[in-house]
């Protein structure tokens, strides 16, 4: 078999381009399709009484008094924290590039970022033809349907969406590029054998990514509250989100498809040739180390960013929808102070962590990596809390006859808070390189091979869904009990605010949560630049850093360092996956509560269609777990597809008998096929998720309400399962390659497949299954409005069918347009083998009877 002869290696960009030029087109058809089928009606909601979310006026912020202070100026004093913290994220990043690094690694690093800037170029220009869908519906809705503020309210919701979805790609682009010199300057530390600045430069190159992304994100929504006019805020927020979950969702999906494909990709060398994971002569390591900012540094900053906004608009549009009309700029007020305080807890925790890190492990010859990075998460966490506490006290005591609101709205946050100082304690249970089910992984592998291997890991994601879960669910129960204390005449349905309240104390400590997140791939990277960048072979290389940098170099200590250092990036990638995935289904309540509340005219009519008894209910409720099984099978099928390419083209290309790395030709080829099934992956899936959400709003609403419910509960426990499981097997891996040092040997084979296995389990699935979730829901919130507004039964009848044909489509290219194209084995091809390596099969009579398989 050779690649040439395989259609879906080498399919055409203009023919790419023509396909989704085609499907613009029909976009752009069934716009029209909508826009005929207003025609013939009223253009006004047929449910009387209903408010869309999107024609909610904001409060007078600016007339309104908080703790004795102006709303307005309290806000701008938040902004200006804001903007403190960006610089904060700016200055760290200075510092970061001006570190040592030898010239050799910085020359792997700089073409590491190159690879990854040509990658997110092609995806922003992919973006922008996904946005055109967007683009549509959003025209559609506010230029023909729900014309209030006529065409200029238009171009602003149009505009505020592309900022949303710029301010994820930026975000992401600002993510790589720190992450691609925090990796050689971490490589170079390792040289002088200490353990410290390996753990320090990954985790300050963390802290600017987090404080940049939350700074940016908050100045963002303060700017909509503070400066623009009332009535059309509320609609900005909700574009800006929209469109700030399109390039979270395309952006995670393609990153973790791509990171996964270059991953297996060197991995299963490891096993084939039996050579490093970071050989310089595998044309797939360029590709691999480009995957590691493509899947765990561009998606999670996207995704960071995007959780970050979208939880914030979800409690704005609650608070609109159920908080009693006098106390809403209150409310308001205190919610984004309190957000923008958050950011000194972290600066605060994170700067007293350093001096207490430094004192104890600063000239230490042996660092446990993982201790100051969970007392860095406590630490935030409990300071988070007490701020908390204090600005509540402060701005929320003067409500007149609500003495004890103050304290109850600070305990329920303080329920999240604990939420991401827990959960991470919780995953590390399951997937840490001290814990008994990584262990029980290698132990299962050692006996029973790749099989049992694989069957361990899977026993550990189990059981993390069951005692996350758990803790998710005691958390939000404590967080309902509070509530009951709320008196219904401030709010409708305080319970459901709680629960808006603890998605927003997760992110409470979002810039700590981000940092040790973004700690993984600088540390995954650092192991890689330090084998490519071949230092032990340049001549008299000793020499040179002893003069021009004071190093007596280490070479086998600085290896053993990164490896050991990657091992907790693993962990701490895997702790923040289901802080942002618990996220994503709790705030996904408070969102789906706010169409139910505009849906029911305030809890007033319909409640009864919110039931079992109500089949379109319940059957929303088991449509939901269908699409997530589909979202998950399909990306691990371009996973799968994209792998099986480059395995082909590795194994063709390396050249084992040469000491020269592979060409940059070869290398870059590998990119492309990682590239190319990203973006036919990411295409068919994106629009798959699109355009059912359109079919299912027009199916029924209570259809619809009960579909996003079912996607938030199905989708958090298949992504906890999946990344947990996956973080096992990276870190039995790990734990086979550095504590056992048993690299090479039949338990290190069957430990890479099962680290192969949960690649896209932990790393593409599970992780975009997060913004997945929340784009659904908040696209969700426009589709049910087109459906409600249009109102006719009989046309609304006719776009269901249409979208969900679109959407069944896409499904149907996502797996019999991205299938391996390459003809079946027949035992010809095994004869041809060479059996050098094993025993000499004896013939048999059964060798003269053809297969049903070889005749078909």
């Amino acid at each position: 078999m050779t690649t040439a002869a395989s259609p879906d290696a080498h399919s055409s960009p203009h023919r790419a381009h023509r396909r989704v030029r085609s499907a613009l087109l029909g976009t752009l058809g069934l716009a029209a399709l909508t826009l005929t089928g207003c025609a013939g009606g009223t253009g006004e909601p047929s449910h009387t009484g209903h408010t869309s979310e999107f024609d909610l006026p904001l409060p007078d912020i600016w007339g309104s008094t908080v703790g004795g202070v102006n709303g307005g100026w309290l806000l701008v004093i938040g902004l200006l924290i804001c903007l403190a913290g960006f610089a904060f994220g700016l200055i760290s990043y200075m510092k970061l590039k001006n570190l040592p690094v030898h010239t050799a690694m910085r020359e792997v690093s700089e073409l590491i970022y190159e690879t990854c800037k040509a990658y997110l170029l092609q995806q922003g220009r992919f973006l922008l033809m996904l946005f055109a869908f967007i683009g549509a519906v959003i025209f559609v809705y506010f230029g023909f349907l729900n014309t209030t503020g006529g065409w200029g309210r238009v171009v602003i919701v149009l505009l505020f969406a592309i900022i949303g979805m710029a301010g994820s790609y930026a975000i992401a682009w600002y993510g790589i590029r720190l992450n691609t010199f925090a990796n050689s300057r971490t490589s170079h530390a390792a040289l002088r054998g200490k353990p410290f600045d390996v753990y320090n430069i990954p985790m300050r190159s963390g802290m600017s990514v987090g404080m940049v992304l939350i700074s940016t994100e908050l100045i963002m929504m303060l700017a909509i509250m503070l400066f623009l006019p009332a009535d059309i805020a509320t609609a900005c927020f909700l574009g800006f989100a929209i469109g700030e979950s399109l390039g979270a969702s395309a952006l995670r999906i393609a990153g973790g498809i791509f990171t996964k494909i270059a991953d297996i990709g060197s991995d299963l060398m490891k096993i084939v040739f039996k050579i490093g994971e970071d050989d310089p002569r595998n044309p797939g390591t360029i590709a691999d180390c480009t995957g590691d900012n493509a899947g765990d540094s561009v998606g999670p900053s996207a995704d960071g960013f995007e959780t970050y906004g979208v939880t914030g608009v979800a409690l704005i549009t609650f608070i609109l929808l159920g908080v009693q009309d006098g106390l809403q700029a209150h409310f308001l007020v205190w919610i984004f102070f309190i957000r923008a305080i958050m950011l000194v807890a972290s600066a605060l925790s994170y700067f007293g962590n350093s001096l207490w890190a430094k004192s104890k492990f600063g000239d230490a010859d042996e660092m446990e990596f993982e201790t100051p990075l969970t007392s860095l998460v406590w630490l935030t966490s409990i300071v988070s809390i007490a701020l908390t506490f204090g600005i509540s006290a402060w701005l929320m005591s003067d409500i007149p006859g609500q003495p004890n609101l103050w304290w109850q709205l600070a305990l329920i946050i303080s329920f999240g808070t604990l939420a991401g100082a827990i959960i991470p304690e919780l995953v590390k249970v399951f997937t840490g390189v001290k814990a008994k089910h990584t262990q029980e992984v290698v132990k299962s592998a050692k006996e029973g091979g790749a099989s049992l291997d694989i069957l361990s890991g899977l026993v550990a994601g189990n059981f993390s869904a069951y005692w996350l879960g758990i803790a998710i669910v005691a958390l939000m129960a404590g967080a309902y009990g509070v509530s009951t204390l709320i008196p219904g005449d401030i709010m409708l349905a305080p319970g459901v605010f709680a629960l808006g309240l603890v998605a927003f104390g997760f992110l409470g400590m979002g810039p700590v949560t981000i940092a040790v997140d973004s700690y993984g791939p600088v540390t995954d990277n650092a192991q890689s630049v330090y084998e490519l960048s071949q230092i032990e072979q340049i001549p008299d290389i000793e020499e040179e850093l002893q003069k021009d940098f004071g190093i007596t170099a280490n070479f086998e200590r600085a290896k053993y360092l990164l490896e050991a250092n990657d091992g907790a990036g693993n962990t701490f990638k895997a702790t923040a996956k289901p802080v942002l995935i618990g996220t994503a289904a709790v705030g996904a309540t408070t969102m789906i509560f706010s169409i139910i509340m505009g849906l029911t005219s305030e809890l007033t009519t319909g409640i009864e269609n919110l039931s079992l008894l109500h089949v379109p209910f319940l059957l929303g409720l088991i449509t939901g777990g269908a699409i997530i099984y589909w979202f998950t099978g399909a990306s691990t099928q371009a996973v799968t597809t994209g792998s099986f390419r480059a395995v082909e083209f590795i194994k063709q290309n390396i050249n084992l008998e040469s000491s020269e790395k592979a060409s940059v030709k070869d290398s870059r080829r590998v990119v492309e096929i990682c590239t190319q099934y990203a973006q036919k992956g990411m295409f068919n899936i994106f629009l798959g998720i699109f355009f059912a959400t359109l079919a299912f709003a027009f199916v029924e609403p209570y259809f619809f309400i009960g579909y996003l419910i079912s996607i938030a509960i199905f989708g958090l426990y298949q992504a906890i399962f999946m990344a947990n499981a996956g973080g096992a097997w990276d870190n039995a891996k790990k734990i086979v390659e550095v504590d056992l040092q048993a690299k090479g040997t039949d338990l290190h084979d069957a430990s890479i497949v099962g680290d192969t296995v949960g690649d896209p389990f932990k790393d593409t699935s599970s992780v975009a299954l997060n913004p997945v979730i929340k784009f659904t829901t908040l696209f969700g919130m426009l589709a049910i409005e087109l459906s409600l507004i249009i109102g006719n039964p009989a046309i609304n009848a006719v776009l269901a069918v249409v979208f969900g044909l679109a959407s069944i489509y896409m499904v149907w290219r996502s797996f019999y347009q991205m299938r391996i194209d390459a003809p079946m084995l027949t035992k010809d091809d095994f004869k041809a083998l060479d059996t050098k390596s094993g025993p000499e099969l004896a013939p048999t009579t059964e060798d003269a009877i053809a297969s049903p398989a070889s005749n078909a």
